[in-house]
């Protein structure tokens, strides 16, 4: 298997849910220590990838000021993180696909390394991260020619990422030295616990 390098990888950040915990908020955009939560996984998660898309199903003025290409969910009706990730790889022009939500401020600076070893060391389609207890399945790296099952598994009305996963080669990347990395932060109260800590 050939070595994967950064700019072999599209990054893509996923902000385009309802956000229904966060009182209707756009999560990307609520504010941690006076910075929009997606900033820090922009400055985290750019540096480590070859481009970077932001996938918004509103406020694209907003998310477009960061200067990145901003890719809606081509399937209406906020149908989850899976539609956002078909809609991301169809717009990939890599080989390789990194996805990661947009309300996780604490992702770790090798997050991609991590991912690649494991991917390449079990020869798969898909590497996910766990962190010692769970699957964290929306920070993944998947090849970019599994477009086609996911959009077929998309249009049988599926949207369960998990049963789609078992559909294909899967990875698992271990994280379980730093499971913190992967809180996220779904309501105002959360925010509020993670400022007060600080």
């Amino acid at each position: 298997m050939q070595k994967i390098s950064k700019n072999d990888i599209t990054g893509v950040i996923l902000a385009g849910g309802q956000a229904r915990r966060m009182e209707g908020q756009d999560k990307g955009l609520v504010l941690l220590n006076n910075k929009p939560m997606i900033e820090y996984v922009i400055d985290t998660i750019n540096p480590q990838v070859g481009s970077l898309l932001i996938n918004a199903n509103r406020n694209h003025d907003i998310y477009g000021a960061y200067g990145f290409d901003i890719v809606s969910d081509e399937l209406s009706g906020y149908c989850g993180p899976l539609a956002g990730m078909a809609s991301s790889l169809n717009k990939a022009k890599t080989t390789y696909m990194l996805t990661t939500p947009c309300d996780s401020p604490f992702i770790p600076k090798d997050l991609v390394k991590r991912l690649i070893t494991s991917l390449e060391e079990e020869d798969a389609d898909i590497s996910v991260a766990h962190n010692g207890e769970r699957m964290q399945p929306v920070f993944c790296l998947m090849k970019k020619d599994l477009l086609s099952s996911m959009t077929e598994f998309l249009n049988q009305g599926e949207r369960k990422i998990d049963k789609w996963f078992n559909q294909h080669n899967l990875a698992i990347a271990d994280f379980s030295d730093i499971p913190e990395t992967f809180d996220n932060l779904n309501t105002l109260e959360d925010i509020q616990a993670v400022e007060n800590n600080l």
